[in-house]
């Protein structure tokens, strides 16, 4: 099953500080995710001015459990970055997959 994960930050004083103390752990997990087929991609979203205020990933698990343990330790929701998260089912077009099998090394 594949998922739109949209996590927005906090908007307290010390937001960018928890986002960034995460951010080494949340890009470390992500490379891990996406060389084992699990994050297809994902991107930070920016406000007005240019800076960091949420994220939106692709994801595809087997179901929406192991979506959940995901984010059971996923560092962006341990450490309090996202304080709003959007999660809906979603399919990714059959053009876009085979970029992405490419990308991962999957097809000749």
């Amino acid at each position: 099953m594949q998922f739109v994960v949209i996590g927005r930050d906090g908007t307290d004083a010390e937001a960018m500080d928890r986002r960034l103390k995460a951010r080494d752990a949340h890009l470390a997990l992500g490379d891990k995710m996406f060389a084992e087929g699990s994050l297809l991609f994902g991107v930070a979203l920016l406000n007005d001015d240019g800076k960091m205020c949420g994220s939106v990933m692709i994801a595809d698990f087997p179901s929406r459990t192991e979506l959940d343990a995901w984010l059971a330790v996923e560092p962006y929701v341990t450490g309090e970055v996202w304080k709003d998260i959007e999660i809906s089912e979603c399919r990714v077009g059959p053009s876009f997959m085979g970029a992405l099998e490419a990308l991962q090394g999957k097809t000749a």
